[in-house]
């Protein structure tokens, strides 16, 4: 079932500015999704106009399958979680969390029940009495997920709730906000432009550009089989060529022809690669061309490629290569887990026919 629904939303500001175009979105009961993107392509203004604080220049917005476009941010079945948190400074964790239901006239007992329940999911029983001022910014943001939940909304709207914590914290709240999700089983909508924390946490991201979508998708299907040249570099690190020719299983590029595990996409103009996905073969001696870079599958694991390390980073759980391929230098990234070869040093390294993707870029 549908709970949420945008139709040809577009939303053009006084000033001329389109900050949405034609946006379509369906979201489902019960389910997760991140709208992810950089900064001013539109993705608080979406989530703005989902919770009624924008109003549409074009196009509708419906909850439950009722129509909400007019609606004002209160007479819609949703809740906000704020980057700032916005908590009332002067009162305590309860009051914080039960200033909505009690603004709702919920009766005093259910109020109770509601309000031992959150405090519970949250781990914040301990907490209930003190101010907001005195819990740390994963506290508050806890208080700020339960007194959004107080008020039983079908929707949760989060606008970038986790990015004035520190890493680890991050890591920490994100998990917390994902379980609680599933376990009180509310449909989220939430706005992040980090990609790990839209991969880690979403049912499905909606990758966004310029005020339009780029990709729907799973975080699988988002970061394996991006649509565009824009998806593939910003979520994750990735290598992208030109193509500049295609039959069947095989392409040309700058560096050589490459094998292919299915045919190429019609009209296809770019390919794709993940660093993580280069399979090391050997580190070479120094020195010129091996005759080892023409690209083509020889029949023993994939596309046997080599170059020369141009720069190297070392990530913890991976080192970062920057790579000169040969014959004509195209330089590309790796990611190798364990030792990896040092500067100047020689590589050949293969790329699986799987690994590799193609698609055609719009407007090429």
């Amino acid at each position: 079932m549908t709970t949420l629904r945008a139709i040809d939303v577009s939303v053009i500001f006084e000033d001329g500015f389109t900050a949405l175009s034609a946006i379509n979105l369906d979201v489902a009961e019960g389910e997760f999704v991140t709208l992810l993107g950089p900064s001013g392509c539109g993705k608080t203004t979406l989530l703005k106009t989902l919770a009624g604080f924008h109003t549409p220049s074009t196009g509708r917005i419906e909850i439950g399958g009722r129509d909400v476009t007019a609606d004002p941010p209160e007479r819609r079945d949703t809740a906000m979680c704020f980057q700032s948190y916005a908590l009332f400074p002067h009162l305590s964790v309860a009051e914080n969390i039960d200033f909505g239901p009690r603004q709702k006239g919920v009766p005093r007992s259910e109020r109770a029940v509601r309000l031992a329940e959150l405090l519970r999911q949250v781990d914040l029983e301990a907490q209930q009495a003190k101010l907001p001022g005195r819990l740390s910014g994963g506290q508050q943001q806890r208080v700020a997920l339960a007194r959004a939940l107080a008020i039983r909304p079908s929707v949760v709207l989060f606008d970038e709730p986790l990015s004035n914590l520190d890493a680890k914290l991050r890591v920490q709240v994100r998990h917390e906000i994902r379980g609680l999700q599933r376990d009180a089983g509310f449909t989220a909508v939430y706005v992040t432009h980090d990609q790990a924390e839209a991969l880690a946490m979403s049912d499905r991201v909606v990758v966004m550009r310029a005020g339009r979508i780029d990709q729907i998708g799973a975080p699988e299907s988002v970061y394996r089989r991006p649509a565009t040249a824009f998806v593939a570099d910003f979520v994750g690190a990735a290598n992208l060529h030109p193509i500049r020719s295609a039959a069947g299983r095989r392409i040309v590029t700058d560096f050589g022809p490459l094998d292919l595990d299915e045919p190429a996409a019609p009209g296809a103009t770019h390919l794709c690669w993940r660093p993580e996905d280069a399979r090391p073969e050997d580190a070479l001696a120094g020195g010129a061309g091996d005759g080892t870079g023409d690209g083509a599958g020889d029949g023993s694991g994939g596309n046997l490629l080599s170059g020369t390390v141009r720069a190297r980073a070392f990530q913890g759980a991976f080192t970062e290569l920057l790579l000169a391929l040969d014959p004509d230098g195209t330089e590309v990234r790796l990611h190798l887990p364990g030792s990896a070869p040092g500067l100047g040093a020689r590589l050949r390294f293969r790329l699986p026919p799987a690994a590799l993707w193609t698609f055609a870029e719009p407007g090429s």
